[in-house]
């Protein structure tokens, strides 16, 4: 949800040399637009669509995979994820998501149009034990995306060293 998981994903990829995948490309891809999946099949649906898309994305090649915001909140993905990932969470303050989601296009179904730092604080709340369960917890932001993706590629590297 606005964290960048996206575009430091790309560019972590690119710093690691592997391939980087969306999930939320591969369901858009298969199922239409997120915000009309989650009004055709509600959360749970959606959430479950999800689940797939990570399987797919995790029994490929080795790959940075960037998930949505809630991924994580699915039981089945967070055993997935717990059994075949290295998990990090881009750990950004609400102030700055909701800074960045008043200037996104995108709507975010959970938040809708003009999200407030409660309801943001609201989700990262409800989650935060699920991203918290990460591997490699970065605190940001950074002054750029592409130093946001240096200082997560030092610490998997320190991580796959120790």
């Amino acid at each position: 949800m606005a964290a960048g998981k996206t575009t430091v994903g790309r560019h972590l990829a690119r710093e690691l040399g592997l391939p980087f995948i969306d999930t939320d490309d591969l369901i858009v891809a298969r199922m239409g637009a997120i915000s009309e999946l989650f009004e055709r099949a509600g959360e749970t649906g959606f959430r479950a669509a999800e689940f797939e898309a990570v399987r797919e994305a995790l029994a490929g090649p080795l790959a940075v995979v960037a998930l949505g915001g809630g991924a994580v909140t699915y039981p089945a993905t967070q055993a997935l994820l717990a059994a075949s990932a290295l998990r990090v969470y881009l750990d950004i303050p609400a102030e700055t998501l909701v800074a960045r989601l008043h200037r996104s296009r995108r709507v975010r179904p959970l938040v809708g149009r003009m999200p407030t730092v409660e309801r943001v604080r609201e989700l990262l709340e409800a989650r935060d034990p699920f991203y918290r369960a990460a591997d490699i917890i970065v605190r940001g932001p950074y002054p750029t995306k592409l130093a946001f993706a240096r200082s997560i590629a030092l610490r998997i590297r320190a991580y796959a060293a120790s």
